[in-house]
């Protein structure tokens, strides 16, 4: 019997051994806060009923903030659909290539070259898009432009240098002077005599 037995309490089944876990300190955390809590309800009711009306100020305010962050990236969306049912000019007037122009000309007066590319940069788009080239989303990047625009082969090896050249003053640091910033805009004039019927 005491072999039968000591043959059956030898199986690993049988072996009473505490494992070890990766997560075992945050579970014996959790128990520590637990009991904190209950002997602070004991001992201190008013203290406890304090630091409950805390935690629930706490999570109002989280709850707030994240209505607050959800309500300000929704918004944008909305306001830009509403704007393209209301009416038909409403979304010519907030993307319209002049006001790009002007914008990319001012930051030129200003000696902010780099800014301006991107200014003429969406100008170039706009225009496109008026032609019927292409079809502008703010959410592309001026590379994407470049699969889709319907240019004939020279424009659309010119449009491809704009994007690079684009890239390499914006993305890739190399400074851009007024000589840059012209010949940028030379090029991109270039572009809107290429554009493909559809």
């Amino acid at each position: 019997m005491r072999r039968a037995l000591g043959e059956v309490f030898a199986r690993p089944e049988y072996r009473w051994v505490e494992r070890r876990h990766p997560l075992q300190w945050l579970t014996n955390l959790w128990d520590r806060a637990v009991d904190w809590l209950n002997s602070l309800s004991g001992h201190h009711p008013i203290a406890f009923k304090l630091l409950i009306g805390a935690l629930l100020l706490v999570m109002v305010a989280l709850l707030v903030h994240v209505g607050y962050v959800v309500w300000r990236i929704v918004r944008p969306a909305a306001g830009a659909a509403g704007a393209a049912g209301a009416a038909p000019g409403a979304a010519a007037r907030v993307l319209d290539a002049r006001s790009h122009l002007a914008r990319a000309e001012a930051l030129a007066r200003a000696g902010r070259y780099a800014e301006a590319l991107g200014h003429r940069f969406l100008a170039v788009v706009l225009e496109l898009e008026q032609a019927d080239a292409v079809r502008f989303h703010a959410s592309k990047t001026p590379a994407e432009y470049v699969g889709e625009v319907r240019l004939d082969d020279d424009g659309r090896t010119t449009f491809a240098a704009l994007v690079a050249r684009l890239y390499r003053h914006l993305f890739g640091a190399v400074p851009c002077d007024e000589a840059d910033y012209r010949a940028f805009g030379a090029t991109a004039q270039e572009v809107t005599r290429h554009v493909v019927p559809a």
